[in-house]
């Protein structure tokens, strides 16, 4: 039976029941059937979902969980910085997911870019600024590739290069719909981009970003204070962990690291530990 004879159906049981209530005529009846006429063939085009209201809010809701109307967005990533004793280290997992099913298991969500005019080598890793991204991997390289262009711009200047990077993000009407977050570091400091332009700097040297990270943060911290595990253990443990509790983890990581660190902060925060104790 089609739809527009059990609306026809359901119309006339309803003026029925209105007519034995009421006493009012039937002439009720054939406007109705005549707008439920209208209504039906209307959204058999496709441009209304009056008939199907519960169908509507559904696909609401799956493109509500993309700014820009996308359910099939690639996510699920998790990328920590530990920074401690004068190392930094950045781990990434190598999952690609697309809803509920896994594109690529070894992905690569770690960079370093390297000065203007610096050979991409290992004897120059140390002078290299690391990025981990989360989010749509298209938007990622985007703004990798900016962000890229900043560091040139401003050289040895990590902080200005990423606020110029977050105006830009916010500014540029392209821009600003990109779905991604970034965690930059350098041997002075680590920052997270997040995906409405915020720069932020955390105090306790830990930094995550993507699905895992409430996961990998908390362990991470609560491995920071044990005194022999370096920068590497800690991100490591809290990696295992991660990827054990979040779905969308993975254990294919892939880490860089950046020794002899000049952050004069950290340093001084050890030292005074160590003469307390």
């Amino acid at each position: 039976m089609s739809t527009l004879h059990r609306l026809i159906q359901r119309q006339q049981y309803c003026s029925k029941v209105l007519s034995s209530v009421s006493g009012k005529s039937s002439s009720l009846t054939c406007c109705n059937l005549s707008a439920a006429t209208n209504t039906n063939t209307t959204t058999s085009t496709g441009n209304n979902h009056q008939l199907s209201p519960f169908r509507s809010q559904e696909r609401f809701f799956h493109a509500s969980t993309s700014t820009n109307g996308s359910s099939n967005i690639y996510h699920g990533t998790t990328i920590l910085c530990v920074r401690k004793n004068g190392k930094v280290c950045m781990m990434g997992d190598g999952m690609v997911s697309m809803g509920n099913m896994t594109i690529k298991p070894n992905a690569v969500k770690i960079q370093r870019l390297f000065p203007k005019g610096t050979a991409a080598t290992e004897e120059n890793a140390q002078k290299a600024t690391i990025v981990g991204f989360a989010g749509a991997t298209a938007d990622a390289f985007t703004l990798l590739e900016r962000l890229e262009g900043k560091l040139d711009e401003y050289p040895g200047q990590l902080s200005r290069s990423c606020v110029e990077l977050a105006k830009g993000w916010r500014t540029d009407k392209y821009l600003r719909r990109l779905e991604a977050s970034l965690i930059v570091a350098d041997e002075s400091k680590s920052l997270e981009i997040t995906g409405n332009g915020d720069v932020l700097e955390m105090t306790d040297g830990v930094i995550s970003i993507g699905s895992g990270s409430p996961f990998a943060l908390a362990a991470a911290r609560a491995l920071m204070s044990v005194d022999d595990l370096s920068a590497d253990d800690v991100a490591r443990r809290a990696m295992d962990i991660a990827s054990d509790m979040c779905v969308y983890t993975n254990k294919n990581f892939i880490s860089y690291t950046i020794d002899d660190v000049g952050d004069s902060s950290t340093l001084a925060d050890d030292d005074d530990d160590k003469t307390t104790k």
